[in-house]
């Protein structure tokens, strides 16, 4: 029974470990926090809400039936990969030109477009590829591989401790989320907008190396 317990502790904290690099809360809190600017702070809080929730949604169907989704419509990782990178490629292009297209629009239509773009991207882009992408799909199905186990029960009690991981990442992704708008108001309306441009082009790098890593899947 004890060395049950340990296990199940170890693959909570081996699962953690795993998920945390890819899912990088604390780093893709920064990639976000442009989408979300023009929100208000009631607004902030119900996309981050959202972004969480769908954050775990994505990691619990993942673990659960990833390996049969994949084969079902015959993907792999790579190609994940590749389209993923594609996609976070163009959201960080659109961010640059962003700027440009505000000021030549007035403000109440650049602030109700602006709302329907965040609530058309919540899940695509924001969810998944950024907070959830190629990486965390992988992590997650080698540790279900990890988890398999032959008894039923046991089985069950291992993808439970691998969901405790993923509950926590959600909840740090939460935290960390929801406090860069902090950040946000020490910058000022001018280092607001040269931030979210430094950003906007870091998204467009981040989607490079990870289509980038994909081809060179591909090819191997």
């Amino acid at each position: 029974m004890a060395a049950d317990l340990q296990f199940l502790v170890h693959l909570v904290f081996i699962s953690a470990v795993a998920l945390f690099p890819v899912v990088n809360p604390v780093g893709t809190a920064f990639v976000v926090m442009p989408y979300l600017s023009s929100l208000d702070d009631a607004g902030k809080r119900r996309a981050v809400r959202l972004i969480t929730l769908y954050a775990f949604c994505v990691c619990t169907i993942t673990l659960l039936v990833g390996h049969w989704i994949l084969s079902l419509f015959g993907l792999s990782i790579p190609v994940v990969q590749l389209a993923g990178g594609i996609i976070i490629c163009r959201s960080g292009w659109e961010l640059l030109g962003a700027g440009v297209a505000r000021r030549d629009a007035s403000g109440g239509d650049v602030a109700s477009a602006q709302q329907r773009d965040i609530e058309d991207q919540l899940f695509f882009p924001l969810t998944f590829p950024l907070t959830t992408g190629a990486g965390t799909i992988s992590v997650l199905l080698t540790l279900s591989a990890h988890g398999a186990n032959a008894d039923l029960g046991r089985q069950l009690l291992n993808m439970g401790a691998i969901e405790a991981a993923v509950v926590l990442m959600c909840a740090l992704v939460y935290v960390f989320y929801l406090n860069t708008q902090r950040i946000q108001r020490y910058l000022g309306a001018r280092g607001e907008v040269i931030f979210n441009r430094l950003i906007a082009f870091f998204i467009f790098c981040v989607g490079l190396q990870i289509a980038s890593s994909g081809v060179k899947a591909l090819f191997q």
